[in-house]
């Protein structure tokens, strides 16, 4: 099974981390390190994926995937 690819990185301005899921708009999450972004944006994700479901939305395929990730 294919998951959602996470982006975490370090917002000078937040003085903090930022986890988003780019196929899941607004879904991001911040920690005072990567691994608690991390934590907090899989906590996220759960509660977008219910939130969709329970209001019928429609949920995306993971279709994300970074450039370095590409094949040429």
């Amino acid at each position: 099974m294919r998951d959602y690819h996470i982006n975490i990185f370090y917002s000078e301005e937040d003085a903090g981390y930022i986890a988003d899921i780019p196929d899941l708009k607004h879904c991001s999450a911040f920690g005072a390190t990567q691994e608690e972004a991390l934590q907090e944006v899989l906590r996220v994700k759960e509660a977008w994926l219910e939130a969709s479901r329970t209001h019928g939305k429609p949920i995306p395929e993971p279709r994300y995937h970074p450039l370095i990730y590409q094949n040429s």
